[in-house]
């Protein structure tokens, strides 16, 4: 008998159904927009291991996203995403972005998580689907 290895499911996947995006092709959208933006604010080693996850557009432009100019506090972040974002709103764009980093940290697991949530300003782990428990401290 061989044993087979799972693989994960892929990230637009699992954002799909996170955010009960009607189509792959939306879901995919949504994945890139957000993860490009958020890779602007990572370190070059951050976003390498991130790549493997990505659809494969996001995965192969996403090493060259440039850096932020400033770090965005999560609030900014999720403002900064509804003009990037089709028809979305403020508020829409909150839905997107929490879609998107929820999976993401899914398929990331804690360690990684954690890792990454290290290199961003307090805030973003609501963003993540986690507590934030810094900010009760």
């Amino acid at each position: 008998m061989t044993v087979t290895t799972m693989q994960p499911r892929p990230l637009t996947e699992a954002v799909r159904e996170v955010g009960q995006y009607r189509s792959a092709a939306e879901a995919e959208s949504v994945t890139h927009t957000v993860l490009l933006a958020l890779c602007a604010h990572l370190p070059v080693t951050e976003r390498a291991e991130l790549a493997p996850l990505l659809p494969t557009e996001a995965a192969l432009s996403t090493p060259l996203a440039p850096l932020a100019p400033r770090p965005l506090t999560a609030r900014e972040f999720v403002e900064s995403m509804a003009p990037h974002i089709e028809n979305a709103t403020p508020a829409t764009a909150r839905w997107h972005v929490t879609s998107v980093l929820t999976a993401l940290a899914q398929q990331l697991g804690t360690p990684q998580t954690a890792r990454l949530l290290a290199q961003l300003p307090p805030g973003y782990a609501l963003l993540f689907g986690l507590a934030d428990l810094a900010a009760v401290a």
